[in-house]
Formats: structure tokens, C-alpha cells, sequence
């Protein structure tokens, strides 16, 4: 499994607009279901800074590329940011049902 951290921070003003974005991505995958793929964003207390998480199951790819919504999303990410996308690849320790791991429900 791949497990792939992205955290940037929207200028002032812009959260709002970044965060229908990104339930824009959401909407979008709810409707394809993509098998094998798992995808979570978060906004910091700071109220601009956001956190993406997604895992691809191994054997599965990555279906943003294919995901209109998230193509709009990138398209005015250089503009939105005040400190751009960092990527960073992680390896689980441990897992407690976020990333399919761990104990069923």
C-alpha cells in the first residue's frame, strides 16, 4: 500500500473556496467508488492550513488523475497558496481502522 501525505496553506480569505474544492473531489469519487483507494482531507486549527491523506491499495492505481474535479482543484492551487503542496510518501506504524487496518467494525 501507498500511503501519501500533501499539506499546504491557503492564503487568507481563500479556505472557503479551497474546501468546495475539495468536496467537489469528494462528490466526484462517491460517485465512482474507486476500488482500492482511500482519500481523507483535513483543515488545521490554524483555519488555512489543509492535510490530504490517500492510500492506494497495491495492485489498484491512483484515480485522481482521472477525476475531473480534482484536476479544477490543482488548476488554481499555485494561485490559493500562501506556502505550496509538500508531498510526503509514509510508512504506516501502526493502523487503527484509517487506512484498512486494524480491527473490523
Amino acid at each position: 500500500m501507498r500511503v501519501v501525505m500533501v499539506r499546504y496553506t491557503v492564503k487568507p480569505g481563500r479556505a472557503q473556496e479551497n474546501e468546495q474544492l475539495v468536496r467537489a473531489v469528494y462528490a466526484e469519487l462517491a460517485h465512482s467508488a474507486p476500488e482500492g483507494f482511500r482519500y481523507a482531507t483535513f483543515k488545521l486549527e490554524d483555519g488555512h492550513t489543509f492535510v490530504h491523506l490517500a492510500s492506494v491499495a497495491d495492485g489498484h492505481e491512483n484515480p485522481l488523475g482521472s477525476v475531473a474535479a480534482f484536476a479544477e482543484f490543482q488548476r488554481g492551487i499555485p494561485d490559493r497558496c500562501e506556502q505550496g503542496p509538500v508531498v510526503s510518501e509514509l510508512s504506516a506504524v501502526g493502523d487503527y481502522r484509517l487506512l484498512g487496518g486494524g480491527l473490523p467494525a
